[in-house]
């Protein structure tokens, strides 16, 4: 009798349902996939499986022979068009501009001294005999011809101490931003062929060996944060009115002491199954809604996705 009596306390145990608050879940995580854009062999890996980083810490970087060479050229490149920029803007060089000043100033003994010979000629011309028309013209030829002469070399020394005209400077000033722009992604496609941690969190899993060739936009490097794990479960009809955005769940692990709280951070708008028939009262019950909750980053290190675990619903937080 007492040994029935024990075995109904125990089939009537393991009857127990859990309480009506609490459902079964698991444990979920969001991967954050690290890649180049570009392609190249593995040349180093800077972290292992399992391994914690923090945001910035270098994770891989592939060979860059051809992106720095790229970036050289685009420096040289740059450098040429920035002297070129600074040259319009000069006049001549000191040495065209001083032979000019010596040709302005022999034009202008010149014209001196035509002008002398023309004042003489016209002198002259009041004595019978001593000039005649033809030498008086021609010495006033001479004259006008020096005057333009000096006038030319004037405007010429003028010219040679400005720059280039106004079209040219502008053009080689958008040349200089252009190579400014090309030296730019230049170094983009370098700095790309490093890749650092865009988030802290646990490397998960690394998907190439030093000296593999990696394609363009493939990932090298797994990572899951711990704002990325979180906790999914089905709740049924019956029970998902009743939770709201924001309510604070605890969860219980395996192996875990105590219990870990967290909030629903996301509740399904549809029904994971439907009925093939109409919803009954009877079939509504199979009906379930995909509930998730996260967990503040310390309490997110210790879940592992795809662990089992029972969730407690605790109301509004």
């Amino acid at each position: 009798m007492p040994a029935c009596f024990l075995m109904m306390i125990l089939v009537q145990s393991g009857c127990e349902q859990p309480p009506s608050n609490q459902v079964q879940g698991y444990v979920e995580g969001e991967y954050v996939y690290v890649a180049s854009p570009y392609a190249g062999a593995l040349a180093s890996l800077s972290v292992r499986r399992g391994k914690q980083v923090n945001e910035g810490d270098p994770l891989f970087a592939l060979e860059q022979v051809s992106e720095k060479a790229a970036r050289d050229e685009a420096e040289k490149n740059l450098g040429q068009a920035r002297a070129n920029f600074e040259d319009t803007k000069k006049g001549k060089r000191p040495s065209e501009i001083e032979s000019l000043k010596a040709q302005l100033k022999y034009a202008q003994a010149t014209l001196r001294l035509s002008m002398q010979e023309v004042a003489r000629q016209e002198n002259l011309k009041s004595i019978p005999g001593a000039a005649v028309e033809m030498e008086v013209d021609r010495a006033r030829a001479t004259r006008d011809q020096n005057q333009q002469r000096v006038a030319q070399l004037k405007a010429d020394l003028h010219t040679a101490h400005l720059g280039a005209r106004a079209d040219q400077v502008a053009a080689a000033e958008a040349e200089v931003r252009a190579r400014e722009a090309a030296l730019t992604k230049a170094e983009w496609a370098l700095a790309q062929k490093r890749q650092a941690a865009p988030k802290a969190g646990l490397v998960f899993d690394t998907l190439y060996r030093e000296g593999e060739w990696v394609e363009a936009g493939r990932p090298v490097i797994v990572l899951l944060p711990p704002d990325h794990i979180k906790v999914r479960m089905f709740v049924s009809e019956t029970k998902v009115g009743a939770i709201k955005h924001g309510d604070v769940v605890q969860i219980t692990v395996d192996g875990v002491q105590g219990m870990i709280q967290g909030k629903v951070s996301y509740i399904s708008p549809r029904a994971e199954y439907t009925p093939p028939v109409i919803y009954s009262q009877e079939n509504r019950k199979k009906l379930v809604f995909l509930v998730e909750a996260l967990f503040d980053q310390d309490a997110a290190r210790n879940l592992h996705p795809g662990q089992p675990v029972d969730v407690r619903f605790n109301g509004a937080s």
